[in-house]
């Protein structure tokens, strides 16, 4: 790596593997970085334990959400993480920096907005920190656990089937319609503000065989690729396979757009996508969408996909 490279220059994946490399792990680290969330064991058992950063204009826009809605998605986007390790949230910690003068109305509405989604899962806020900064960032880091082993990204094999729960796409389209300056269709913008994630699917996936899994945050493309990379294997998603809701396909028409690409590519609804053995009976609330096969990459319909597979950081 040169002396000079930027965050750009590696990208948030090279740069992620650059930091890892400085990281050593002890004996009581069963899972450690790269995967939705890291495992550690305790004397009791183990910790699923998985942080992300949120920062204003980046992940979200306070003129696009409420506090409350922001609320809803730093949290979901955490919970979703444990959710795609098979698990289930207990704590979050929470770290918020912000400018002197935000409204203190503003802070106690995010902070309800967390609460209101951890109740989903029945998980408590247990601590945190704040500091002044010239924007407003809010840091979320969530602890749980896992009754059986954790589904890995690494798992999937040839022959197996990709699956989806949860919809996907809906944030995306609402994400457009925000970005052009228009509120409507209002089911995209507040699938947008207020995710709404197929918690408990993951321990569902897991308890009947789930070989691999991961939660869509930057992309279905992308974070299916994730999951290829890491299992050594061949992913082949079908079009077919999916519905264009309404309103997508209304987004789609106003604006020129293919709605599939919201679909494939689209963020932030934190559905699940898991693999499981070839002829499995998929659980309630799962639906099949593609296949593993041997290779690498990822393929739409059998062919190289036609632009950017998901978000990017750098």
């Amino acid at each position: 790596m040169p002396a000079n490279a930027t965050l750009a220059d590696l990208g948030e994946f090279g740069l992620i593997g650059a930091l890892v490399e400085r990281f050593p792990q002890g004996d009581h680290v069963l899972i450690g970085p790269g995967d939705d969330a890291a495992v550690v064991a305790v004397p009791d058992g183990r910790v699923v334990v998985s942080t992300d950063l949120h920062v204003d204009t980046r992940h979200f826009r306070r003129d696009w959400a409420s506090a409350t809605d922001i609320g809803h998605r730093v949290a979901a986007a955490n919970l979703s993480d444990l959710n795609a390790m098979g698990g289930r949230a207990t704590a979050l910690t929470i770290g918020l920096a912000a400018p002197a003068d935000l409204p203190v109305a503003w802070a106690l509405e995010l902070a309800d907005g967390i609460v209101a989604e951890c109740a989903l899962v029945g998980a408590s806020v247990v601590g945190g920190d704040l500091t002044s900064a010239d924007q407003v960032m809010v840091s979320v880091t969530a602890l749980g656990a896992v009754a059986g082993d954790p589904v890995r990204r690494s798992g999937a094999r040839p022959g197996d089937v990709l699956a989806i729960a949860g919809r996907q796409g809906w944030a995306a389209g609402g994400l457009a319609v925000l970005t052009r300056g228009f509120r409507s269709p209002r089911k995209l913008v507040e699938a947008y503000q207020r995710p709404e994630p197929p918690y408990g699917a993951g321990a569902q996936a897991a308890a009947l065989g789930a070989t691999a899994m991961i939660d869509v945050s930057d992309g279905l493309l992308a974070d299916v690729g994730h999951v290829a990379a890491a299992s050594g294997v061949a992913i082949d998603v079908r079009t077919a396979a999916f519905e264009i809701a309404e309103p997508l396909q209304a987004v789609g028409a106003a604006l020129g757009a293919d709605p599939l690409r919201f679909i494939l590519t689209g963020g932030d609804d934190h559905c699940l996508v898991a693999t499981f053995p070839g002829g499995a009976l998929m659980p309630e609330g799962w639906s099949e969408i593609g296949v593993v096969t041997e290779g690498s990459g990822v393929t739409v319909d059998g062919a190289a996909y036609d632009g950017p597979a998901g978000h990017t950081h750098f």
